[in-house]
């Protein structure tokens, strides 16, 4: 058998889709994961909270100012 071939029967048999070699190697690429502390958790998602309140703050404000231009504009 050439070496083509050895290949090409390489990839056949591991072409298939095996439900348990998918599990297991989901749990080892978990099992690599850094998982965050849940005092780092917290602090990113109160940081997260607060930029999105000033986001939404600087699109109300510009709403606001874009309307009265209009308004004026209009009149």
């Amino acid at each position: 058998m050439s070496l083509a071939d050895e290949k090409a029967s390489a990839v056949q048999s591991e072409s298939g889709f095996n439900p348990k070699r998918f599990c297991e190697e989901v749990v080892a690429e978990m099992k690599k994961v850094s998982w965050s502390s849940r005092r780092e958790l917290l602090v990113n998602t109160g940081v997260v909270g607060v930029a999105v309140v000033i986001v939404c703050a600087l699109i109300w404000v510009c709403d606001t100012v874009f309307a009265r231009l209009f308004q004026l504009l209009l009149r």
